[in-house]
């Protein structure tokens, strides 16, 4: 079976099948006769062929930094589903949050003959910057907002700058701010600036702000919890940079006696917690990963 044979089974040209096989643009019916004329025949076309005819297979490399994390999913199963939708299928690569390993995978996708990359949530390094520059792939960066690089990022800014003044209003003065790395210009420099912007316009200044800066997980929120409770016992707010950090600040205030939402205010960002399964709703800043 060839396209050819594939075309005038579908009443349609050769080039409508090629563009419906390559995801180009093509009418709803023409695309209904070819889909229809393929699964009668079974054909499927020559995976070599594709490759000497246009230097590329119709695969998409995705890297993530772990894939154990809420964000990373909902992300990764947008792209699937996209992918899968254009007749492409997801090459996936976890780093493990290793930045060196971004590097290799972005080498060895370019030699895969992939036809494009999505990198996700990515520190920016010089050596990474100059693998990228080198790159002669399409590129697209996720969760992060790099000068001169096609990136899709959140505002996470504004999203900690209304967190943390709904945390203000609660009549809260005391608080304290569990961060993450600021290299990461997402989810530590901006959601850091963002709570600082809202302390600091309602007559809160910085010196006075309690912050600590770990991990992107439960155990940072625990300790640094408890590292508040034990030097500033008083403390009646906290905002933290995830909900996963904020999952683990919550089960050191309990341990603590302190009654959330009474006693202390808390908030996280990413609307990833399960309520029935801590036993808590959180205030959390939804950030959309879909077209809504």
């Amino acid at each position: 079976m060839t396209i050819k044979e594939v075309a005038a089974i579908a009443g349609v040209s050769p080039a409508a099948v090629s563009r419906y096989l390559n995801g180009g643009p093509i009418s709803p019916e023409k695309r209904s006769a070819v889909r229809k004329a393929i699964e009668e025949t079974g054909y499927s076309p020559s995976l070599a062929a594709r490759v000497m005819r246009t230097g590329k297979v119709n695969q998409i490399g995705v890297i993530v930094p772990k894939l154990y994390s809420p964000s990373v999913s909902e992300v990764l199963d947008g792209i699937t589903g996209v992918v899968q939708e254009k007749g492409y299928m997801t090459i996936l690569g976890d780093t493990g949050g290793d930045e060196m390993q971004e590097i290799t995978y972005l080498r060895m996708l370019e030699r895969s003959l992939v036809a494009g990359i999505v990198l996700m949530g990515t520190v920016m390094t010089p050596q990474k910057e100059d693998a990228l520059a080198q790159l002669s792939l399409p590129l697209v960066v996720t969760g992060q907002h790099f000068e001169g690089l096609p990136c899709v990022y959140h505002d996470d800014f504004h999203a900690v700058y209304e967190l943390t003044k709904r945390v203000i209003q609660r009549g809260r003065r005391k608080i304290g701010y569990i961060g993450v790395n600021e290299r990461d210009l997402a989810a530590g420099l901006a959601r850091w600036h963002g709570a600082l912007a809202a302390l600091e316009d309602h007559g809160i200044p910085e010196e006075s702000i309690f912050k600590i800066i770990g991990e992107f997980d439960s155990k940072s929120g625990y300790q640094a919890m408890q590292q508040f409770l034990k030097d500033c016992p008083e403390m009646d707010g906290v905002v933290c940079a995830t909900d996963t950090i904020a999952v683990g600040a919550a089960k050191a205030l309990r341990e603590a006696g302190r009654q959330i939402g009474v006693d202390v205010s808390l908030a996280g960002v990413g609307d990833s917690w399960d309520e029935q399964e801590i036993g808590l709703s959180l205030t959390t800043a939804n950030l959309y990963y879909r077209n809504c």
